[in-house]
């Protein structure tokens, strides 16, 4: 008797139909670059941490059959005072799939869901340059991809205005 109530239940209930789906279909370094210009005297440990700036993009390009490639970019470059510590730079980029996704709600997934998907691959390719090239390995703090990507959307709406 239950079981016909529950089969009954699952008749009636609507079938909303497939929901929105992101497949990664590949990820990959498309860039990477260290330069230590000043070593071995950067390599002193007398010589004090070093000031280090972060800069964080995400690129994207729309490619067929629903599929977009992501980069997520990241520089980061240290200084001593006027004196080039390390420069690191990273492109790493994922091929992504989406289906049943509105079309108002492409660009959040775009721009905050495949950036956040990609982070923590990109922060341990990051770390471990700056480590294999004789400093402390860098250990970003995940970005707010979501305040990053309405501050592009109120840039952008200034700009048109």
């Amino acid at each position: 008797m239950a079981k016909k109530k529950e089969e009954e239940k699952a008749e009636a209930a609507p079938n909303p139909g497939p929901g929105p789906m992101l497949q990664v279909l590949a990820q990959y370094t498309k860039d990477q670059s260290f330069e230590n210009p000043n070593a071995p005297d950067s390599l002193r440990s007398d010589a004090g941490a070093p000031q280090i700036n972060i800069q964080i993009e995400i690129g994207r390009q729309m490619m067929a059959d629903d599929t977009v490639e992501v980069t997520l970019i990241l520089k980061a470059d240290a200084r001593r005072e006027d004196q080039v510590a390390f420069i690191a730079e990273l492109e790493y980029a994922g091929l992504f799939a989406f289906q049943n996704v509105n079309a108002e709600e492409i660009q959040p997934v775009i721009m905050i869901e495949c950036p956040r998907l990609l982070f923590p691959f990109a922060r341990q390719i990051l770390a471990e340059m700056t480590q294999n090239g004789g400093f402390p390995p860098i250990m970003l703090e995940p970005p707010d991809f979501a305040g990053m990507f309405r501050e592009e959307m109120m840039r952008r709406a200034s700009a048109e205005a």
